[in-house]
């Protein structure tokens, strides 16, 4: 399944598109900061970015620098007047904008031009995986980087940088298997592994965690929860194989 990057301000045309193409591709969103753009890029390695204009003013021309420095294609949703404020970028013929108003199908007739197929070619893409599918949840990137290097060759790998990105991730695509860092703030694996096991149709979902304290007394908080396993970080690749392929049984 091709990989796209879905950047801008969450608003009602963002989420109407994102329901319409996830049916056919990977979307992983993303918020217009320079920051967290390029911390994605590395994570995800996307086929394909897309951005919203909307609400992206002048001075936030680096998502722009940063995009360029990669070389995959970018396709822009936005007005004239939009996309006017980012008007060097499109020299170049890695940039391209979709002029709105559009329809969610002629944004999907975009990305499949942009990346050599069909519509058509897309949606067997997708069926022709038939991966099972793992969700990694986990405030760092680099641990979310790795993981998904060891898995993806296995795996459709899906990625949240917080348990409440992934419980909206989850409402769209429904994970067979979930690695849940423990140790995450504010909203930590405890509380995740709560807020899933409330939703009826993710209960049953296996759910391994990854702890990075290796002490008798969080251990055994952590076998509390009666988890699926639990690996010590950082996880090697066989280790972290064998324990998915004996939740998944």
């Amino acid at each position: 399944m091709k990989k796209i990057l879905f950047v801008g301000k969450m608003n009602q045309i963002m989420k109407d598109v994102n329901a319409y193409i996830e049916k056919f591709v990977q979307v992983q969103l993303c918020a217009d900061d320079r920051e967290t753009i390029a911390g994605m890029l590395a994570v995800t390695s996307p086929d394909l970015v897309l951005v919203s204009l909307i609400g992206i003013m002048e001075v936030e021309v680096g998502i722009f620098d940063e995009l360029a420095k990669h070389k995959m294609p970018v396709l822009t949703i936005g007005t004239e007047g939009e996309r006017e404020r980012f008007l060097k970028f499109y020299e170049s013929s890695q940039f391209e904008n979709l002029t709105r108003p559009l329809e969610n199908s002629q944004v999907l007739e975009a990305i499949a031009r942009r990346l050599n197929l069909s519509v058509e070619e897309l949606d067997k893409e997708e069926e022709a995986t038939g991966k099972k599918r793992v969700l990694v949840i986990d405030d760092e990137a680099t641990t979310l980087r790795s993981i998904k290097g060891m898995l993806e060759e296995n795996y459709e790998v899906m990625i949240a940088p917080s348990g409440v990105k992934a419980m909206t991730m989850m409402g769209k695509k429904r994970p067979d298997l979930i690695l849940l860092d423990y140790e995450m703030p504010v909203c930590d694996g405890k509380q995740t592994l709560e807020m899933i096991q409330s939703e009826e149709e993710l209960a049953d979902i296996p759910v391994i965690f990854l702890t990075s304290v290796n002490d008798r007394e969080h251990i055994e908080a952590v076998l509390k929860l009666l988890p699926a396993g639990y690996m010590l970080k950082p996880a090697s690749k066989g280790k972290l194989l064998e324990a998915i392929e004996k939740a998944l049984l």
